[in-house]
């Protein structure tokens, strides 16, 4: 399996009814065209799909399933070019597998096909488990979420012990949230907006978000018509290169060329993304900031949430305090910057223990919340707080 990242997973449709590029690829020569286009992009891996997923898709026969694909995947082999199956047969990822594909991509997380695990576990290649709610005809109608990040996040954990129960190494499992499957857009958007939680479940995490309706919708016109699927690519790439910012393994994505440019961009303005953090939550200062003369002379408690963000994989496997921030040390610092020279606003308190936790060479990224309780304000209110985010 790929071990680095971020990947770039390019999308292959061999299906004549693909949401957005049904019918494209409807010949080997074609389909490998495009595969090495996508890899002279900048792809990682070319995953290739024979059966559409599409919301409200009919399913279609293995026969037909594996004219599509096996042909192009013996092609692509022949190139040396990595290729992944999108598949949720399991007769299909042994044959896809048996003709050159070394990864299995199943949108349902094993669920469809009870085979499907075993199958990968004996073929000895990556899987990719998806959060699944039910076939493509049916899925937009299980959209009923208490708490759809809590609900996913558990479970994706299902899928994976699953994975691991029937002899799938951990370290060829990745997850997959299924942005857009069984899931409205509100859902969607709380899954992105939580990364970090999904990805604190511990696998590598593939994302898909490109040309999918809820980004048609937000990119709606004045009258409410959603954007259409063929004009819906600028914000495919952007949200995914921000999804491999925030720590995701790999993004699945049609437009590759405009994926890897807007990464490269965003990488270039924060060159250390902030994946992991360390966070140091209710610290109390005694300070004499404000605006008001009383401040000046009187004085109050001040406190701060730092969260900072840093790469702790490897003091995780070394267990050395050398290879990770000393967080004592940085809340001395803090605490020297409160009870240190007065400053009017809060706001340039943060900027300045922003700035201070930056200091340490490990930290990429500092966001800092300093609590005023105690702020100069008529009638009852619970407390004042600024917060302040700084890449290094």
């Amino acid at each position: 399996m790929f071990v680095h990242s971020p990947i770039v997973m390019g999308i292959l449709n061999l299906t004549p009814d693909s949401f957005s590029d049904g019918g494209q690829f409807d010949s080997v020569v074609a389909a490998v065209d495009s595969a090495k286009s996508m890899v002279e992009a900048g792809a990682n891996i070319i995953d290739i799909g024979g059966e559409s997923t599409r919301p409200g898709a009919e399913r279609i026969s293995i026969d037909v399933e594996l004219e599509r694909v096996i042909p192009v995947i013996r092609a692509l082999d022949s190139l040396g070019i990595y290729v992944s199956i999108d598949t949720m047969r399991s007769q299909v990822a042994q044959a896809a597998v048996a003709a050159g594909a070394q990864m299995v991509n199943d949108v349902s997380g094993g669920l469809s096909d009870p085979e499907m695990l075993s199958t990968v576990a004996q073929l000895g290649v990556p899987i990719v488990l998806m959060h699944w709610r039910g076939h493509s005809k049916t899925m937009q109608e299980n959209v009923h979420y208490v708490d759809a990040l809590t609900e996913v996040s558990i479970e994706l954990k299902e899928r994976a012990v699953a994975a691991v129960a029937a002899g799938i190494p951990r370290g060829d499992i990745i997850l997959d949230p299924g942005i857009g499957f069984g899931k409205k857009a509100e859902h969607n958007w709380q899954l992105l907006h939580n990364l970090d939680e999904l990805l604190a479940i511990g696998y590598p995490l593939l994302v898909g978000v490109s040309r999918k309706q809820f980004l048609g919708a937000m990119l709606a016109d004045p009258s409410g018509v959603p954007r259409d699927v063929s004009h819906r690519d600028t914000a495919s790439a952007v949200l995914a290169a921000h999804i491999l910012q925030r720590g995701a393994w790999g993004v699945r994505v049609h437009e590759v060329q405009a994926t890897t440019d807007a990464y490269t961009a965003l990488s270039a303005i924060n060159p250390n993304p902030a994946v992991d953090s360390i966070e140091i939550v209710g610290l109390r200062e005694f300070g004499y900031h404000g605006v008001l003369e009383h401040e000046r002379i009187n004085g109050q408690f001040f406190s701060v949430d730092a969260t900072l963000g840093l790469s702790i994989s490897h003091a995780a496997q070394t267990d050395d305090l050398f290879d990770t921030v000393n967080y004592a040390e940085v809340a001395d610092a803090i605490r020297a910057r409160i009870a240190g020279e007065p400053f009017d606003l809060i706001e340039k308190l943060a900027e300045s223990i922003a700035s201070d936790c930056l200091v340490f060479p490990q930290v990429a990224y500092a966001q800092i919340r300093v609590h005023k309780p105690d702020a100069p304000i008529e009638g009852e209110f619970e407390d004042v707080v600024v917060t302040r985010a700084k890449f290094a």
